[in-house]
């Protein structure tokens, strides 16, 4: 930590390090500056305080602080105006706090210049040994002979027909069934019905009917015991089931013709061909998002410094925050939900904070691999960036640039660049294997071709998630904490929202500044069939 002493105007301020993670930034503000932060704190006051004689806003100084006592309006002033210089503070010294500060006044409670202390946590700088040395083992990203194979029978399959046969019944035939179900006894009005015409191998009722109507032909009756499909019963299903009639169904010949007719191709070459880079693109998009996953673990696990209290609690919170932005979109509320599933807040706070632990060592590990790389963003892209935030944000560009120059924000958003470049770095860097170790060549990683429009997707997707990561409510590794708008101070809840460690600090007057609490987002048929399938629908 760099010590350091600034001076603007008639505020003065110093930062040094301190224990325990913490920095300490003391700050002076001349008697000019009390004087002006002390009008304005007359002037507010003045207009909420009714005195005998004298209309709203009127009273002169003297008379109001012989009602309210010669110091009150200098408390409220600093009560008003500390939080701000202390933020301001915080900004031309570019502190990354991670906590609300202890702020000490030290001299001039009563007159004079007035000298304060905030003794504040910041985000540690910790090491990542090995990250550039990761190996990770991904599925091969290539499509197989039987996956190109499996989508052309898709195709034939949509001019498939249905014909009786006399042989035992295999998967993917349509079988004629009366189904008659009881439980204990009584009939499942839901689970009898007759002149069904079930696709075996679907498993779209027990998996029971699957495994009993295997090798059954017409006139077979087969009788059977089955679990519920509703899972809170526990006593077994009877079934007993006619088969009425077996139908194979009939694929066409994958030909010229038949690609004509059902794409815009003209021969079967040019139809596989498109299949084959269809496959290609969607598992290379796969594979990339397990590739992120892959190694953001890996590079979270080589963080062994502990990890702050007050970082987990703030990812903690967002996870929260998105939980009940969830809830809410399904019209649900938080409360509903804790009562529905039998838990308390901080049980449901507990699940999520060994998620929000790893997604911290991400953050963590992340700033740390850009440093050692010396990854870096100039500011013509941090410029960019911040103008599409504001097109996700549904902002104007000029406000959003208004609330970074206000909220020291770009520094915030520098960060999260800088950690999307690392992510990048180390997508790049690792040794990838399929599961038998053999190495994948790079090029069947690469990012799939952008679109035809000329949008960056590839890029503009995992940057995004990169910097939107941590925003789960589940158990999974993240990639990087979603500070991202919020930690820049462009969350559009508010234009003073300058993260968790920046909220106004509430002065006592009286004594001793107190530390501020920390702020709390059917039926289906196929075509050449002869019979249409009725549907059914099991009943609980």
């Amino acid at each position: 930590m760099i010590e350091a002493t600034l001076r603007l105007s008639g505020v003065e301020s110093a930062l040094a390090p301190a224990d325990d993670g913490k920095v300490r930034l003391s700050i002076r503000l001349d008697s000019y500056e009390m004087a002006e932060a002390e009008d304005a704190a007359y002037r507010r006051i003045v207009r909420q305080v009714r005195l005998p004689g004298f209309r709203p806003g009127r009273a002169p100084r003297k008379v109001l602080e012989a009602r309210l006592g010669v110091g009150y309006i200098r408390a409220e002033a600093m009560q008003d105006a500390l939080g701000d210089y202390y933020r301001q503070a915080v900004v031309r010294h570019d502190v990354d706090v991670i906590a609300p500060p202890e702020i000490d006044i030290t001299a001039g409670r009563d007159d004079g210049p007035v000298t304060f202390e905030a003794l504040v946590e910041v985000r540690p700088e910790v090491t990542a040994d090995g990250y550039d040395a990761l190996t990770v083992e991904l599925p091969d990203p290539r499509p197989t002979e039987e996956e190109i194979n499996a989508r052309l029978d898709a195709l034939r399959a949509q001019f498939s027909e249905l014909e009786t046969t006399s042989r035992p019944a295999i998967d993917t035939d349509h079988v004629t069934i009366d189904v008659f179900a009881t439980h204990n006894g009584v009939e499942v009005e839901g689970l009898t019905v007759s002149d069904y015409t079930y696709e075996l191998g679907s498993g779209a009722v027990v998996p029971e009917i699957d495994e009993n109507l295997r090798g059954a032909k017409a006139g077979d009756i087969l009788e059977f015991n089955a679990r519920h499909p509703d899972e809170t019963v526990e006593d077994l299903l009877r079934f007993r089931i006619l088969v009425k009639e077996v139908q194979a169904r009939i694929l066409p010949d994958l030909d010229d013709d038949l690609v004509r007719s059902a794409s815009e191709f003209e021969t079967v070459d040019e139809f596989r061909a498109d299949v084959t880079d269809h496959l290609t693109d969607l598992k290379r998009a796969q594979v990339r998002m397990l590739l992120r996953e892959s190694v953001s673990k890996a590079v979270a696990d080589l963080v062994v410094a502990e990890v702050p209290g007050a970082l987990i609690e703030a990812e903690t919170d967002r996870r929260l925050e998105d939980f009940e932005k969830v809830l809410k979109h399904q019209d649900g509320t938080l409360e509903g939900y804790l009562a529905a599933s039998g838990q308390s807040l901080e049980e449901l706070r507990a699940q999520m904070d060994e998620a929000a632990e790893q997604s911290v060592r991400l953050d963590l590990a992340l700033r740390a691999v850009a440093v050692a790389e010396a990854l870096d963003v100039d500011d013509a892209d941090l410029r960019a960036e911040a103008e599409r935030t504001a097109e996700r944000m549904e902002l104007d560009p000029a406000t959003l640039r208004d609330r970074l120059d206000r909220s020291g924000g770009w520094s915030a958003l520098r960060a999260e660049r800088r950690k999307m470049l690392a992510l990048r770095w180390l997508m790049d860097n690792a040794t990838v294997t399929n599961a038998d170790g053999v190495p994948i060549a790079a090029e069947h990683l690469a990012e799939p071709e952008p679109p035809s429009d000329g949008t960056e997707a590839g890029e503009a997707g995992e940057d995004h998630a990169a910097a939107t990561a941590g925003h789960t409510t589940d158990g999974e590794a993240d990639p990087a904490p979603a500070a991202g708008a919020r930690d820049a101070g462009i969350d559009s809840a508010s234009d003073s929202e300058v993260g968790a460690g920046l909220d106004a600090p509430e002065v006592n007057p009286a004594g001793d500044a107190d530390a501020p609490q920390a702020g709390t987002e059917a039926v289906s048929s196929d075509p050449g069939t002869t019979r249409r399938r009725r549907r059914w629908i099991p009943r609980p």
